[in-house]
């Protein structure tokens, strides 16, 4: 695959996860938490499997690759989406993309605590206008602190971001026997039978107003969301290098906040551009390798 193939592989993933957080804002208000992300990781596991199992695809996860694909579907899928949406569905659409994309700010003190990586002054550095960016949004002169939906709902995504990173740490430590695109049907499809276990749980019968903006939004985000952006970020790997790929996503936090000030007129105060600035400029300064 040329390198142009992967550049245009990329712009989809980038797209595809910006512009999932607006969908969802939107979803949110007919659909809990709780059952959009079952539903939509329903859909996205029947898509994948209507994919890869007519090409004969389908193969059983070795038993070395077991921890790794429950910690993805447990800490990433499950626990990360369901906490997403509930800080998406309390805090406006940029609030929320800048802190859950505080993730790679965790990986680094997480990766020089578990996986001996050097923690370097460039990643310490990054780290620090990281945490300049959270102090932005945290700002106790103007952060409504008696607002405790508002609380709850960054409390959950920070927690979210965190559950990623730990995910995230545990990927780069696996010794992988199958590839990470071999185990995505058996992670969306265990993902979904949890996470309509968890919904169930919550809200044995909840009250949805079905629509068909209300199915067309669920095919959008599952397919948009979840299935292209995987599959684009698995294919733009075999022609980008992995530093390329992952400073390229990065867009998505600016295409969300875009996407949502066009489609529900979010228009995210200056605290926020500030921090979103702050915080990917972290991540960069902090992976980015000095060249030799």
């Amino acid at each position: 695959m040329s390198a142009r193939k992967g550049a245009a592989l990329l712009l989809l993933v980038v797209l595809g996860w910006g512009l999932t957080w607006p969908l969802n804002k939107a979803l949110l208000e007919s659909l809990s938490p709780f059952w959009l992300a079952a539903l939509r990781a329903a859909l996205a596991a029947l898509t994948i499997l209507a994919v890869v199992v007519p090409r004969g695809r389908m193969v059983l996860p070795p038993r070395s690759d077991l921890p790794v694909l429950l910690s993805i579907t447990l800490l990433h899928m499950v626990g990360f989406v369901i906490l997403a949406n509930i800080g998406l569905q309390l805090v406006p659409v940029g609030r929320s993309v800048v802190l859950a994309y505080t993730t790679p700010l965790w990986v680094m003190p997480g990766a020089a605590l578990f996986l001996g990586e050097r923690l370097t002054g460039r990643r310490i550095a990054g780290m620090a206008l990281g945490m300049a960016g959270l102090g932005v949004l945290f700002n106790p002169f103007a952060f409504d602190w008696s607002d405790r939906r508002s609380i709850l709902g960054h409390a959950a995504l920070l927690l979210a971001a965190l559950l990623w990173a730990a995910s995230i740490l545990h990927i780069r430590g696996h010794r992988w026997t199958a590839t990470p695109f071999q185990l995505l049907p058996w992670e969306t499809l265990l993902a979904a039978l949890l996470l309509f276990a968890v919904a169930l749980g919550f809200e044995p019968q909840p009250e949805v107003q079905w629509s068909v903006r209300l199915v067309l939004l669920l095919v959008a985000t599952s397919t948009v969301g979840v299935v292209v952006p995987y599959w684009a970020a698995a294919a733009a790997g075999r022609a980008l290098s992995a530093g390329t790929v992952s400073l390229g996503v990065l867009g998505a936090p600016l295409v969300a906040i875009l996407s949502a000030a066009a489609l529900l007129g979010e228009v995210p105060e200056l605290s926020v551009w500030i921090a979103i600035a702050c915080v990917l400029g972290g991540v960069v300064l902090g992976t980015m390798q000095r060249k030799p």
